[in-house]
């Protein structure tokens, strides 16, 4: 099992259950998890807390995630996108798992990522 130890995860997705399941996984592996449901909530977040990492999903309720992962790649968090569409923005950094996908998946991607490697290499 991987261990994310001492890292702050931001979890944004507008589906309760979703983000529920997500943050549940990341702290069993040992994060500590902030969870949001807007992308306004989630940049006020991200402009007051230091995240190792994030996972996004692309469309909420207040409109894409654009503007989060700008502020995201600005801040110098990475991230990826937990969805079921396809956008990969501006961003380089940009790795998307579609949903669903399994808790280990979603781990292993996260490892990886604060890794610095591509979670899907």
């Amino acid at each position: 099992m991987i261990s994310l130890q001492g890292c702050s995860i931001l979890v944004v997705d507008d589906e309760p259950l979703i983000a529920l399941e997500v943050a549940d996984a990341l702290t069993k592996a040992g994060a500590e998890v902030e969870t949001t449901h807007t992308i306004r909530n989630a940049v006020a977040l991200a402009e007051n807390k230091r995240f190792s990492a994030a996972i996004l999903d692309q469309a909420l309720g207040d409109g894409d995630s654009s503007a989060l992962r700008e502020k995201l790649c600005e801040l110098g968090v990475p991230f990826l996108i937990y969805s079921g569409l396809e956008d990969r923005g501006n961003c380089n950094a940009v790795i998307q798992i579609s949903k669903p996908a399994t808790s280990a998946m979603l781990l292993s991607a996260v490892g990886r990522l604060l890794n610095g490697k591509s979670p899907l290499t």
